[in-house]
């Protein structure tokens, strides 16, 4: 069975930055992206940032330029966030998109504020 753990979140001040992770455990091949979404209660869950399994990433305008994906192994990935805004509190996600299936993680808070 397939688990996907977010971890990293937390509180941080304004124009300060955070990095998530999220670990894979279980059988998981032919992953195809990894990536974060993000969602605010009563909204939406949003695209935040993907990477590709040959590592072509993409960002939302709204964070493009301040965060950055990456894959620090097979079944890992990463979202380091810099520059930090209040707009940016919410709860974030990793997915992971097979050929056949889509993963989602639990969830990890992150909270932007003086």
């Amino acid at each position: 069975q397939v688990q996907l753990v977010e971890s990293g979140g937390g509180l941080v001040q304004p124009g300060g930055s955070l990095r998530l992770s999220c670990a894979a455990s279980g059988t998981i091949r032919n992953i195809r992206a990894m990536g974060w979404f993000r969602q605010a209660p009563g909204k939406q869950r949003e695209f935040v940032a993907q990477i590709s399994s040959v590592g072509v990433s993409n960002y939302a305008d709204p964070v493009r330029g301040r965060f950055t994906i990456s894959k620090d192994s097979a079944k890992n990935t990463v979202l380091q966030m810099n520059s930090l805004k209040p707009e940016d509190t919410t709860v974030y996600y990793c997915k992971y998109q097979t050929y056949a299936d889509k993963f989602w993680g639990k969830g990890t808070q992150v909270t932007v504020s003086s």
